[in-house]
């Protein structure tokens, strides 16, 4: 369990991720201007040579309406993600880009390339959700609450559906930001452990 951190402060984590969203956009003009050159950094399903792109693909998108639809629940999430501080935000984000990329990358069928943050968003989604059930703090519990009620019919991504959208990045998306609620908010059990009754002997 990762130590308490401090909060960040709203603007600040708003800034943060309004910055981030400018730079995928800036990313996506220039793959626009390259012609799709950028693409290539996607994941590359089932080819060893390309499981470093698991790192880059997060942040590139196939044509302008990948990253439209992207964007809103990217900055959304990732705002109340980075709320509980920037290690953890920078820990679960880390666990999710690379569990949802090894998925997409085992489960994909070969010679595809996986682009595109949705895999970090379900990570993003489900870590929201159980962090309320790991922690039980009350603040939490209710971004919970609003967050299932606003984004939880996403969840239905995680399972196959319309061609062209990667599932398994969903898939594997969602079930590490279980994990990393689980790793980074669960409540460990402090034992006491008290000394037996104390002999006294004559003479010690």
């Amino acid at each position: 369990m990762v130590e308490p951190t401090v909060p960040a402060r709203p603007g600040w984590a708003a800034l943060i991720m309004l910055l981030l969203l400018a730079g995928m956009w800036m990313l996506e003009l220039l793959d626009q201007l390259s012609g799709n050159q950028l693409d290539q950094l996607g994941i590359h399903a089932r080819d060893v040579d390309g499981m470093p792109e698991i790192l880059t693909a997060p942040f590139l998108h196939a044509g302008w309406d990948h990253l439209i639809s992207n964007s809103l629940p990217f900055v959304v999430l990732g705002f109340l993600v980075l709320l509980s501080g920037l290690t953890r935000w920078l820990v679960s984000s880390l666990i999710i880009i690379v569990i949802s990329g090894m998925t997409a990358w085992l489960l994909t069928p070969a010679n595809t390339i996986i682009l595109g943050a949705s895999g970090l968003i379900f990570g993003w989604l489900t870590y929201l959700l159980a962090r309320g059930l790991w922690s039980r703090r009350p603040a939490q519990v209710v971004i919970a609450v609003l967050v299932l009620l606003v984004y939880g019919g996403l969840i239905w991504g995680v399972f196959p559906g319309n061609a062209g959208i990667s599932w398994q990045a969903h898939l594997g998306g969602a079930v590490a930001g279980v994990f990393a609620a689980w790793l980074l908010h669960r409540r460990t059990t402090r034992r006491v452990v008290t000394a037996g009754p104390v002999r006294r002997y004559p003479g010690y």
